[in-house]
């Protein structure tokens, strides 16, 4: 059974080569083995790997697209009927025919670059809110793949050459030639000495294997700008791994992994805290000292008659605002929401202090809230019944 290219890649059968690519590149930043350790993830990320060379080949798609699979020799999968097509090797042959091979001449796609472009990668760090709001240099320690020192890419030892394939004579493939009822047909197969490279390298570099690039830890610096917030992400072109080669390296993501704060809360650009201040300080007002996050002390001017659950407002004392383009632009609000303290624990002269000052404002009995147009509890419900 044909596998389903698309399905492993999470787009329609109609899908556009962009959407194809765009699909491809999450998924193989999600599943790379360097950022995903699950068991099953280097298993995925062959899959989509596959899934993507197929469908970006024009030719491989068509293929698809018919009902077959590129991938698919057809050996074994032929049941006990026979070969209907008479010594085919699968449906891709037949689009061989179709396609240029029946001409004799083969589809002749060359043989292909062992200079492949690197892989994406994607890391996670953990920043304070301060980090956020102004900005930080922060290192990071990747592994990934660097170019290898002893070849510098090439992949081949001291004094070692890259020749000629004898198999393919460089053609990166091979051909054979069938009978069938459609007359003579040529097929293709990808070189199995040169891989489809059309060369090979007499001497490998020993530290390398002739990849051209080999694995390593090391240090790369992220300039975070001010105002990111969680589950942002900074690329930083070309930091990725250095592809197969000593190919162009691919880019390196860092996403943002905000830490709460003990006493802020963020709310997109805006920040929110809570203020204790005793029940005198509400009732009299006062000037209170209130450490913000970036703008240092500030001070604070509480009315008189503040009361409980009241806001206060200082604007642009929040997060910086910024932009797609990586400029800041303006800041937030800071929200200071009033928690009045009442006092638990009095002595005798203060209670008394509290008697007098409650007797001279008429308080010594509370009383219950009317229910008239002022506003309350009650006018509220009276109006939600008369709606009903």
């Amino acid at each position: 059974m044909a596998r389903d290219y698309y399905g492993i890649l999470g787009v329609a059968k109609n899908a556009s080569d962009q959407e194809i690519k765009r699909a491809y590149r999450r998924l193989a930043r999600e599943l790379h083995p360097d950022v995903n350790q699950s068991d099953d993830a280097q298993h995925k990320f062959s899959e989509v790997t596959t899934a993507y060379e197929v469908l970006s080949d024009p030719q491989k798609r068509k293929i698809v697209d018919l009902g077959g699979d590129p991938l698919d020799n057809g050996a074994g999968a032929r049941g006990g009927g026979g070969d209907p097509f008479g010594g085919f090797g699968g449906l891709g042959d037949i689009m061989d025919a179709f396609f240029g091979a029946a001409t004799g001449g083969g589809r002749g796609r060359g043989p292909r670059s062992r200079v492949q472009p690197g892989s994406d990668a994607l890391i996670r760090i953990g920043l304070t809110l301060e980090e956020c709001a102004t900005g930080v240099d922060k290192d990071i320690t990747v592994d990934t793949a660097i170019l290898c020192d002893q070849c510098r890419g090439n992949g081949t030892a001291p004094g070692g050459t890259v020749q000629t394939c004898d198999t393919c004579n460089g053609q990166g493939e091979i051909q054979s030639v069938q009978r069938s009822f459609l007359g003579q047909v040529v097929t293709a197969r990808p070189c199995p000495v040169c891989h489809g490279y059309g060369e090979v390298i007499t001497d490998p570099c020993r530290q390398c294997g002739g990849d051209g690039r080999v694995r390593a830890r090391r240090t790369v610096t992220a300039k975070v700008p001010a105002g990111v917030g969680d589950g942002m992400r900074i690329r930083l072109s070309g930091q990725g791994e250095v592809g197969p080669g000593g190919g162009p390296a691919g880019d390196l993501y860092v996403e943002i992994d905000e830490e709460p704060h003990e006493v802020f809360l963020r709310e997109g650009h805006d920040l929110h805290c809570n203020l204790r201040v005793p029940m005198t300080t509400a009732a009299l007002g006062a000037t209170v000292p209130l450490e913000t996050l970036i703008d240092g002390e500030f001070e604070l001017d509480v009315d008189p008659g503040t009361q409980p659950g009241a806001e206060l407002l200082l604007t642009g004392k929040g997060m910086p605002r910024l932009r797609s383009s990586g400029r800041v632009d303006g800041r937030g609000d800071l929200h200071v929401h009033i928690d009045v303290t009442v006092p638990t624990r009095l002595d005798e002269s203060q209670r008394e202090l509290l008697r007098e000052l409650a007797q001279q404002r008429g308080e010594e009995v509370p009383t219950l809230a009317t229910n008239g147009r002022s506003g309350g509890l009650f006018s509220k419900l009276r109006g939600a019944k008369s709606h009903r």
